[in-house]
């Protein structure tokens, strides 16, 4: 079964892509075989120049923002924000945290339903490290409110952030497999006072299990620390790591 092998490009670190730029890890990423990338919108330096150096070279557009903001209002000028910066980079889609949705949240999906229904970027919901966005309750009591508002939006699981929470998951991957339309592949590590994310080969979680629970079909992305002094060979046995795991 084909899928496609991204590089989120936070991967190579707040100094590194801070050094060189995305634009450059970017083409870097692809040289060494990656499929696409999914940018960052926490790392880039000047959006207007480096939005357009970027079209179509990613798949995914990250925006730090979350979609309802503090006291649960939907955030329409963030969800706008996030789309016109697909929009320029030609990604199919954008990933966003719920961010403070909660139970006085409900009456604004209409909004939602409205804004998407006019842009042909895909939103995948994905679960962050926050109490409120990232746990199985929280997102599950999301999904439901928005199946019953008529808004149907896919997920991106990360794997590794439920850790941060005291999540399992892959309780959380049986759950919500059938809504996951984009993975992020990162495994953790705890250390004494704090998780970290490290390789899926380096996991403590039962990654081979969470991708099993998960479709096979969608797009995969790298999301761990890359490093090394070759990097363009680091990065390329991660990809064939990746594509072999799901093989």
């Amino acid at each position: 079964m084909s899928f496609q092998v991204l590089i989120s490009l936070s991967s190579f670190g707040a100094a590194e892509v801070g050094r060189h730029g995305q634009l450059w890890c970017a083409q870097m990423a692809l040289e060494a075989g990656a499929d696409s990338v999914e940018v960052r919108g926490e790392m880039l330096r000047n959006a207007d120049a480096e939005l357009p150096s970027l079209a179509g070279l990613a798949a995914v557009y990250s925006s730090p923002e979350g979609l309802w903001a503090e006291g649960g209002w939907l955030d329409s000028a963030a969800l706008t924000r996030g789309i016109a910066a697909a929009t320029r980079l030609g990604a199919r889609r954008l990933k966003m945290s719920i961010g403070d949705f909660r139970a006085s949240s409900h009456g604004s999906l209409w909004g939602l339903k409205v804004q998407l229904a006019e842009t042909r970027v895909e939103l995948l919901i994905e679960n962050d490290q926050t109490v409120r966005a990232g746990t199985l309750p929280a997102l599950q009591a999301f999904f439901d409110a928005a199946d019953r508002a008529g808004v149907e939006l896919g997920m991106t699981f990360d794997m590794g952030n439920w850790h941060w929470l005291g999540e399992c998951p892959l309780q959380a991957a049986q759950a919500l497999g059938r809504r996951v339309r984009y993975v992020h592949c990162k495994g953790a590590q705890r250390l004494p006072h704090k998780w970290v994310a490290v390789p899926l080969a380096d996991s403590a979680a039962p990654w081979r299990a969470v991708l099993r629970a998960l479709p096979a079909d969608v797009p995969h992305a790298i999301e761990y620390p890359l490093a090394g002094d070759d990097l363009p060979a680091v990065v390329r046995a991660q990809v064939d790591f990746i594509r072999a795991a799901r093989g």
